[in-house]
């Protein structure tokens, strides 16, 4: 199924908080993942209170392409069943890697859009699992960190901001890190929405796909892109339309893309000339410390001229 998208970007569904006692189910609709940190995971999961359950090919290995956690349709079907049961109150995501593009149209939409929205947590490859969620089903989701990702396991800052935006959301409302800078000033407003920009660029096309960013706000990270290939990938999505009308960006981590001047030098460059407002380093992604973005809710984003403090503030809770 595919989504008609001819107006302005309207706010998203948003989930339930979660409470001691919620279940939630972890899976892996990307890559394989390591046994011993989806457990250190899953004992983290507990000790906020909560009643993890493990998606049954989620400690699988596809049999011939040992990058997938299982087969496409089992991966699909994980997520599915998950989102479909109505004791499980949210879905985390184990780890990223490879493998959303190719399960994404195996998930029965309409039926996840029928069982409601639930609060549903990845980066980085499930990008395009964000995408789906907001253009099939009108879901808000979480670009958050991972349950057997070493930055949830190492980083106390990145744990501790997930586990408020699930359980205080209204605590966390102001995001932005230290490093945040302005890139290009201005103050924008409009709904938030992104990820890692190469399954962005990735998504550009497909069924579903987004064709143009019309009262929204971007999002953009990555990991292991040289500045060349970043330039192709914003270029790509500028050429397609796909960021057309755009109101701002928050750009968060490169991590492994090079010097950061150089990678600089290209946001400025492909997104300097939309003249809207960006903020550099605001402190989400693949980076050290990774703060928990809602996607699909309207925002405020300012980038002052001045070099005062860069931020992005949700209007509202990120769960109900």
């Amino acid at each position: 199924m595919t989504r008609q998208d001819p107006g302005p970007a309207t706010p998203l569904a948003r989930p339930a908080r979660l409470r001691p006692g919620s279940r939630v189910a972890v899976v892996a609709p990307s890559g394989p993942v390591p046994a011993d940190r989806l457990e250190e995971g899953l004992a983290v999961l507990r000790d906020w209170g909560l009643e993890p359950v493990v998606g049954p090919h989620v400690r699988s290995r596809h049999p011939e392409l040992e990058y997938l956690a299982g087969t496409d349709a089992d991966r699909a079907a994980d997520l599915q069943a998950a989102w479909c049961d109505p004791s499980v109150e949210a879905v985390l995501c184990a780890r990223g890697g490879f493998g959303a593009h190719r399960m994404v149209d195996l998930v029965d939409w309409a039926a996840v859009r029928a069982a409601g929205p639930k609060a549903f947590v990845g980066y980085s490859d499930i990008t395009v699992l964000h995408e789906a969620f907001a253009l099939r089903a009108g879901f808000a989701t979480l670009h958050g960190p991972m349950v057997a990702t070493e930055t949830f396991l190492k980083d106390a800052p990145t744990r501790e901001h997930l586990r408020a935006t699930l359980f205080e959301p209204e605590t966390v409302r102001t995001l932005g890190l230290a490093s945040a800078g302005t890139l290009a000033p201005g103050r924008a407003e409009g709904v938030l929405y992104g990820g890692c920009v190469s399954l962005l660029a990735a998504d550009t096309g497909t069924p579903g796909g987004r064709s143009h960013a019309r009262g929204n706000l971007l999002v953009i990270e990555d990991t292991g892109e040289e500045p060349y290939r970043l330039d192709g990938i914003l270029t790509r999505l500028l050429r397609s339309g796909a960021l057309t009308g755009v109101a701002g960006v928050a750009c968060g981590s490169w991590q492994e893309c090079g010097p950061y001047e150089k990678i600089r030098a290209v946001l400025a460059d492909r997104l300097g000339p939309l003249g809207i407002p960006v903020v550099e380093e605001l402190g989400f992604g693949h980076g050290t410390t990774a703060l928990t973005i809602p996607l699909g809710l309207p925002a405020v984003l300012d980038a002052p001229a001045d070099g005062g403090r860069c931020t992005l503030t949700v209007q509202v809770p990120a769960l109900l």
